[in-house]
């Protein structure tokens, strides 16, 4: 995958150096370690990731493309925690991209190896479960209520200011649109959920070709 505007060891530096940034508690050196031994993995699944949604160059990763740069940091914390344990760095860069992207996602959070990002600002997502190519956009929100979480199934669409919230399950193709909650409650698969009646929803079949917007699939 080409780096725009960089190579491998420059990538590594200004990583490094938005770290100290935002963490300035001299501790560069041990974070530069972390992401030097786990850099060309996150990559590997930052291109799988690049290379699978449509509105993206493939082959092809720009830094300063705000949503790329969101999924880069998650993916090097996620990959540096579950390849060696290591919290202190992965929480440094959960600590970034709130800072730099406005997005809540802790590092241990499983995300599909496909997710696309329309605006990061105001995203929030607790521990559930997350399907593939799954579509994200500003202040939509994933959330746990105790031990019960949200199931989103494959090709589920997250509009802006949207929340899935508890039990609730949202099947494959399952869309959410803007404004609405889901609170302890199934969107069938193929329906976009709209706001019904007090406490209730409304449905409405989903556009065979929304993913053709999305991804290459």
């Amino acid at each position: 995958m080409k780096l725009r505007d960089h190579t491998r060891e420059s990538l590594l530096a200004y990583t490094v150096a938005q770290c100290a940034a935002v963490v300035p508690d001299g501790r560069e050196a041990a974070f530069r370690s972390a992401v030097d031994a786990h850099l060309d993995e996150t990559l590997e699944r930052l291109h799988r990731c690049i290379n699978a949604c449509a509105p993206w160059r493939p082959d092809e990763f720009n830094v300063l493309q705000s949503s790329q740069h969101t999924i880069y940091l998650y993916f090097l914390g996620n990959t540096i925690w579950k390849r060696s344990g290591d919290t202190e760095a992965p929480t440094r860069l959960f600590l970034m991209n709130k800072a730099f992207n406005g997005i809540d996602l802790f590092y241990e959070i499983a995300m599909p190896e496909v997710f696309y990002i329309g605006h990061s600002v105001g995203i929030v997502l607790a521990k559930a479960i997350y399907g593939n190519y799954l579509v994200l956009y500003q202040n939509s929100t994933v959330g746990r209520h105790k031990d019960q979480i949200p199931v989103l199934g494959d090709r589920v669409v997250l509009y802006p200011n949207t929340a899935v919230i508890g039990r609730s399950i949202l099947e494959d193709d399952a869309v959410v649109s803007q404004g609405v909650s889901v609170v302890n409650k199934r969107v069938p698969k193929g329906s976009i959920a709209f706001a019904g009646g007090p406490g209730e929803l409304a449905f409405r079949p989903r556009p065979d070709d929304l993913m053709s917007e999305y991804f290459r699939l």
